[in-house]
């Protein structure tokens, strides 16, 4: 072995001569690789195993295995499996390199070698291996991402569930909310990343009630108007503790404005028009209906038709009169 450098690429001679392999050391002196050697098939084939290189070199005829078997050899394994090989051969008719094609390998060089050439074609499928190898790596990232967010988005549901137990009077309310809302956003062309930060925050949208005490959040009666300056703080809490992780910065939206007013008379900031993000309005009017709809402990639940009856008026002014329409639309639909 020369060249003992970790940063180096790898290259494996696997060849039974031993003036074979003085030779391509000596071509291949003074270039950037490390070379480690093996003097028949099975000892390179152990040899690639322990330090899975990024070429191998291998002679065909070899005694004991051939280079052909060596091959084939390698390319059952998982871990070398895409590990470029180079095989050296005198023979140069059409029926040996498609057999050596056929058992797996990537290019041949024949005997006598021409230096440059086997420096030129190492230098080329180096460069084929490190784009497979940055190809696989992205990919491994990506799936990596992948796999995180949707442990991101389980841990949600688990937020979401434990505010529903919270609060009987409203469980269910999130999943029923959030499947309407993304039905309306479907509907006016939202999709892909931004159809996912609508749902994150329609699971979202009231984990600032984690920070109202339980005897307003849970009161039987009318609220004071003290305690309504107390409830009403509960989009400041949820921007306050979400806004503090990047992943759900764009999940914001409905969290910390799905109280606000189309009119501006809504709080906490009291936004205006379409100063108020297009999810929080989406989603303003789901909220509503589906309290509406479902029953309380102070009232019944109403009929879709007296729901709407109430809805309806507030378009313009609680709610975007753009959104109205199309609610109600979907309703007919």
């Amino acid at each position: 072995m020369t060249n003992p450098n970790q940063d180096l690429p790898n290259i494996l001679i696997v060849d039974d001569e031993p003036i074979a392999r003085t030779t391509i050391e000596a071509l291949l002196f003074g270039q950037p690789y490390t070379l480690h050697f093996a003097e028949d098939g099975q000892i390179g084939i152990d040899k690639a195993k322990e330090i899975v290189p990024d070429v191998i070199l291998l002679d065909v005829m070899m005694p004991g295995m051939t280079g052909y078997e060596v091959c084939k050899a390698l390319r059952e394994l998982e871990q070398l499996k895409e590990i470029p090989i180079l095989m050296v051969t005198a023979l140069d008719d059409r029926s040996s390199k498609i057999t050596g094609i056929r058992a797996g390998a990537d290019d041949f060089i024949t005997k006598p070698y021409d230096g440059m050439e086997l420096i030129a074609r190492l230098q080329g499928v180096l460069r084929l291996n490190r784009f497979r190898r940055i190809v696989e790596q992205r990919s491994q990232i990506e799936k990596m991402h992948k796999e995180l967010l949707v442990a991101y988005d389980q841990t949600l549901q688990g937020w979401s569930n434990a505010l529903d137990l919270r609060d009987r009077e409203t469980e269910g309310h999130t999943e029923r909310v959030c499947a309407l809302t993304m039905q309306l956003a479907r509907e006016m062309g939202i999709g892909g990343e931004d159809l996912q930060h609508i749902w994150r925050g329609c699971m979202l949208h009231d984990v600032g009630k984690l920070g109202i005490p339980d005897a307003i959040l849970h009161k039987p009666g009318p609220l004071t108007d003290d305690e309504w300056v107390v409830m009403r703080r509960h989009p400041e809490y949820a921007y306050e503790w979400l806004s503090r992780i990047e992943y759900l910065l764009p999940a914001l939206d409905i969290p910390y404005c799905h109280h606000e007013k189309w009119d501006g008379s809504g709080y906490p900031r009291h936004l205006k028009g379409e100063a108020i993000p297009l999810a929080a309005r989406l989603f303003a009017i789901v909220d509503v209906w589906d309290a509406l709809t479902s029953d309380r402990p102070y009232r019944k639940a109403m009929t879709p038709e007296e729901a709407l009856a109430v809805i309806l008026p507030s378009s313009g002014s609680h709610f975007d009169p753009r959104i109205v329409e199309l609610f109600r639309n979907h309703l007919h639909r």
